[in-house]
């Protein structure tokens, strides 16, 4: 007579079997797979740049493109430029208590709670040198999420040239239009800082900005229904715009340092 194939023991040697099998088939995948995630998110990274910048050509390739950029590291603290090891990364340094600059609750108007001291920053020269565009990483709490972009100035580094956002998980259809290009489509020819380029006044408000809306120039629409992503869409440009962001890079670029 045959042996009963139906035992506990076997049961189990094949369902150990079957996990080992399992987890090497997906262990292989994510390691081949792996050199074309990055590539992707680099791609999607450079991507996102030209789009804050509003650089673009259908003729050229995303790396053709980005060949315009010129990618420096900042020191947030003195506002100026610094090196950094290869493969840095500006998120990782974020969470690291030997990187990054921990937020006081009355600092962290973003309400990201640690920063990296240092950031990259992106610049599109002229053939002398001169600034003509700077493209800023921000980030900051939304209502369900944070909220990551970049925001692009003009070589005055104080009027937008675009705001952008590349990761969120804000509701779709209410703070989800951070998406939409015709809200994006009203933040160009904004203006971050009044005359003292200290302190950013540029801000989210309820309903619509029209031309009797007083500041203007300072003002964007709300997002119908999404008043709390709004808010940190504010938030968080006003916190990367100030002392604790960007403000003391970019004087130092008006300057004519850095």
């Amino acid at each position: 007579m045959s042996s009963n194939n139906d035992t506990m023991g076997k049961t189990l040697l094949v369902t150990v079997l079957l996990c080992v099998v399992c987890s090497v088939v997906v262990s292989a995948a994510a390691v081949i797979l792996k050199p074309k995630q990055v590539a992707n998110k680099e791609l999607d990274r450079k991507s996102n740049i030209l789009a804050a910048a509003g650089i673009s050509d259908p003729n050229k390739s995303v790396d053709e493109l980005f060949t315009q950029i010129t990618t420096k590291y900042v020191d947030l603290d003195t506002g100026k430029y610094v090196d950094v090891p290869a493969g840095y990364d500006d998120a990782k340094a974020a969470k690291d208590p030997q990187q990054n600059v921990r937020l006081s609750r009355e600092e962290d108007k973003a309400g990201i709670k640690s920063i990296a001291q240092i950031k990259p920053v992106y610049l599109v020269q002229s053939d002398n040198g001169d600034v003509e565009k700077v493209v800023l990483p921000v980030h900051g709490k939304g209502l369900w999420s944070t909220m990551y972009g970049f925001l692009a100035l003009e070589g005055d580094l104080n009027t937008v040239v675009g705001l952008g956002f590349f990761s969120h998980g804000e509701t779709p259809g209410l703070g989800g239009e951070v998406d939409n290009p015709s809200w994006k489509a009203i933040w160009p020819g904004k203006k971050v800082y009044g005359e003292d380029k200290t302190d950013p006044k540029i801000t989210l408000i309820k309903g619509a900005v029209d031309a009797s809306t007083p500041n203007a120039e300072y003002k964007i629409d709300g997002l119908s229904g999404a008043t709390l992503t709004s808010n940190g869409v504010t938030n968080l440009v006003q916190f990367w715009m100030g002392e604790n962001g960007y403000a003391p890079f970019l004087n130092n670029l008006r300057a004519g340092g850095a």
